[in-house]
C-alpha cells in the first residue's frame, strides 16, 4: 500500500488545457500540501474552474501530470473520486427534497449502510447547524443554508481532499464567515481544501498559500505576505484643512502624490513605525496641521492589480 502520510494532497506538474483555439491552462505546476488551504485567484476567465474540473477528474487534460490524494489521475480517477469531495459555484442541492433528503441520497451513493449512513447525516446536520430545518424541503432556505447543506452533501463519503470553487459567492457577510470557520474547522481535521475565490480578502484570511492565475499561467505564488512583499505601494495618507496646510507639507515633504480637491497627499514608504515618527517630526517642525492621517500597506487587492493590470468585475467570463 502506498504511504501518502508525507506525500503532498495535490501536485500538478505541466498542465494544459485547450477548447479549440483558447489556450486556458498553459504549463501550470503546483504543489498542495495536506492539511492546508490553498486558493488560487485570477480574473473571471483565468481557467480557475477549468482547473477544479481537472483535479476533480470532470474533464481531461490535453498534457500534464496530476497526482491527487497519492494517486495518478491518467491511472487512477477512480480512487481520486473516492478521495475527495467537490461544492461548485451554484448549489447541487435538490430544492424539492428535504436537507435530511439530500444527505441520505448522499449517503447511499457513497454506498453506506443504513444504519451508517443515519448516523452521518445526523452528525452533518448538527455539525452545520442544520436540525430544526432538516425535514423542511431545501427551496424553502437561506442562502447560507443551501451552502452548508451543499458542503454537508460534499462530506458525507469523509474526502481528504475538498475543492471548494467560489464557495461563498451570493452569500451575506454573516454567512460568509460562518462558511470560513467551518473551512478552518475541516483543516484542523487533517482535511485539505482547493479553494478557488474572487474575494481577496477571503484568500487573504484563508490560505496558508495562494496561486495567481492569469491568461492560463501562474504570475505569483507564495503566502499572502510573501506576495504582498512583491509590489511597492506602502504610503501614509494625510488630509489637509487648508489649500495653504497642503502646499507647505508637498514643499517640506517633497517626492509626493497629491489630491488639490480632496486636500490630500500620499507619502511613499513602508508605512512602518519609524517612517512615520520621523514624517510626524517634519510636520511638527514645520507647524504643519494635518486633519486626518492613514496609513496603507499592499493588500491582495494591490497584487491583483498589479500583476493582472485589471480588476476582476470589468472581465466578461468567457472561459471559466
Amino acid at each position: 500500500m502506498t504511504n501518502t502520510l508525507y506525500q503532498p494532497a495535490i501536485t500538478v506538474t505541466g498542465l494544459r488545457k485547450s477548447f479549440g483555439d483558447n489556450l486556458v491552462l498553459d504549463g501550470i505546476n503546483l504543489t498542495v500540501h495536506q492539511g492546508t488551504i490553498f486558493a488560487l485567484l485570477g480574473p473571471n476567465g483565468a481557467g480557475k474552474t477549468t482547473m477544479v474540473q481537472i483535479l476533480s477528474t470532470l474533464i481531461s487534460s490535453d498534457a500534464g501530470d496530476v497526482t491527487v490524494a497519492g494517486h495518478d489521475l491518467a491511472c487512477e480517477p477512480d480512487a481520486i473520486r473516492a478521495a475527495i469531495g467537490v461544492t461548485g459555484q451554484f448549489s447541487a442541492v435538490d430544492k424539492i427534497l428535504t436537507g435530511e433528503e439530500n444527505l441520505r441520497l448522499m449517503a447511499a451513493l457513497n454506498h453506506l449502510d443504513r444504519e451508517e449512513g443515519r448516523r452521518r447525516v445526523a452528525e452533518l446536520l448538527e455539525r452545520f447547524d442544520l436540525v430544526e430545518a432538516a425535514k423542511k424541503p431545501v427551496q424553502t432556505y437561506s442562502g447560507g443554508m443551501q451552502r452548508r447543506l451543499d458542503l454537508a452533501m460534499t462530506l458525507v463519503g469523509k474526502p481528504r481532499v475538498i475543492f471548494l470553487d467560489e464557495p461563498t459567492t451570493g452569500l451575506d457577510p454573516r454567512s460568509r464567515r460562518g462558511m470560513w470557520q467551518i473551512i478552518r474547522e475541516l483543516v484542523a481535521g487533517g482535511v485539505t481544501v482547493f479553494l478557488t475565490t474572487q474575494y481577496l480578502d477571503e484568500a487573504d484570511e484563508l490560505a496558508g498559500r495562494i496561486a495567481l492565475l492569469d491568461h492560463g499561467r501562474i504570475v505569483a505564488e507564495g503566502t499572502p505576505d510573501e506576495l504582498k512583499r512583491l509590489i511597492p505601494g506602502g504610503h501614509i495618507s494625510l488630509r489637509f484643512a487648508d489649500a495653504g496646510a497642503l502646499n507647505t507639507a508637498a514643499r517640506v515633504l517633497g517626492t509626493t502624490s497629491r489630491d488639490d480637491e480632496a486636500l490630500t497627499l500620499q507619502v511613499p514608504g513602508d508605512s512602518g513605525v519609524t517612517a512615520l515618527r520621523e514624517l510626524l517630526a517634519r510636520l511638527d517642525e514645520w507647524s504643519i496641521e494635518v486633519a486626518e492621517l492613514s496609513v496603507h500597506t499592499p493588500d491582495l487587492d494591490d497584487v491583483f492589480l498589479t500583476l493582472t493590470g485589471r480588476t476582476d468585475d470589468t472581465q466578461k467570463e468567457t472561459v471559466r
